[in-house]
């Protein structure tokens, strides 16, 4: 999903990692392993292109 919406934008993962000042590596690392990921630096992400962030949890329906 994160590589999507900076793609939806146009950017590059260069130029996402310019933006929050750190490695190209680093925005790979965040999109291919968004599992372990602080919710400020997805904050971070999103706002490097404009968009922002909507956190929402939802019950588990019990099988």
């Amino acid at each position: 999903m994160l590589k999507l919406a900076r793609e939806d934008a146009g950017l590059t993962q260069e130029e996402v990692a310019k933006k929050l000042n750190t490695k190209k590596s680093a925005i790979s690392r965040i999109e291919n392993h968004a599992e372990d990921i602080r919710l400020s630096t997805l904050e971070k992400y999103a706002r490097a292109f404009g968009k922002t962030l909507k956190l929402e949890l939802q019950e588990t329906p019990e099988v």
